[in-house]
């Protein structure tokens, strides 16, 4: 009987059941394995060995857990788990994830990449999908019109105010005919973008869904660039180069008689750079 101490082996619930495998290795990490199979009777050799082997890299960390981050399995470990066919056998099961006691030395490397949405220029681009632009909320619905240009007009005057334009970077609102009012005057309530700082917030997180898609989970340099098309709007509805107008028709609006509703909202492109450090041990 080895005397294996299991009273704090948490296992997480999870309906996916690799999901839960992975998050539990992740959570328990530096307990030991035989905790999770053998002891508490959790999850089995087997299936345990097909959720981990194919994150099984010793010398970088590969699994980014909501409730933690792992290596590989060590050769004995999976020689345990795989009762012999891979792996070695006849050496201690003893930690989840971690490398033998031997002295050693400790080598680190951080590796970066630069990434980017790069939108087509379409009114259907993809708002909230990793690695996806970044949008603001949807304006109020236009009135009914039979003349659709006039109804999306008037989508944009809900989304920024008749007769305003606005600059995609510092937000500030002004009147076309009066560019000269007071900064008061420039950002009335109403107005329903974002601010640049919370473009800057929805870029960020942008960027941390996509790094950690690609396996990074640190992100730096994020920015916000302009919208992902030129339209610009006309006569009263005009709003500003730069912000990316998105365009929606609302299907209250009876088109089999020609009368138009719409919506807007508007776009940003972003940039970031993603983030690892890359820890090796050596003997």
């Amino acid at each position: 009987a080895i005397p294996w101490d299991c009273s704090d082996w948490q296992a997480f619930a999870h309906a996916d059941r690799t999901i839960a495998i992975l998050e539990s290795l992740a959570e328990n990490r530096g307990k030991t394995l035989y905790c999770g199979i053998d002891q508490s009777d959790t999850f089995t050799k087997v299936e345990t060995w097909q959720a981990g082997k194919d994150r099984n890299e010793r010398d970088d960390t590969v699994y980014f857990g909501e409730r933690g981050q792992f290596r590989g399995f060590l050769a004995s470990q999976e020689g345990w788990l795989t009762e012999g066919e891979s792996g070695v056998t006849g050496v201690s099961i003893d930690r989840i994830f971690e490398f033998p006691r031997e002295e050693r030395r400790r080598t680190k490397r951080v590796k970066r990449m630069d990434i980017a949405n790069t939108a087509s220029n379409t009114d259907g681009a993809s708002c909230g999908q990793v690695g996806g632009l970044i949008c603001g909320g949807w304006g109020d619905v236009s009135t009914v019109h039979s003349d659709s240009g006039v109804a999306i007009a008037n989508a944009r005057e809900n989304l920024i105010g008749p007769s305003h334009q606005v600059n995609w970077q510092t937000q500030e609102r002004e009147m076309v005919t009066n560019p000269g009012q007071s900064n008061e005057a420039r950002t009335p309530a109403g107005y329903q973008s974002p601010s640049s700082a919370e473009w800057t917030e929805l870029a960020t997180a942008a960027a941390k869904r996509a790094c950690r898609d690609q396996g990074y989970p640190q992100v730096t340099k994020v920015a916000f660039g302009p919208g992902h098309n030129g339209n610009n709007g006309s006569a009263s509805g005009f709003v500003g180069n730069g912000l990316g107008l998105l365009l929606s028709e609302d299907l209250e609006g009876d088109n089999t008689n020609n009368d138009y509703q719409y919506q807007m909202r508007q776009s940003r492109t972003w940039t970031a750079t993603c983030k690892k450090t890359i820890r090796r041990t050596r003997r």
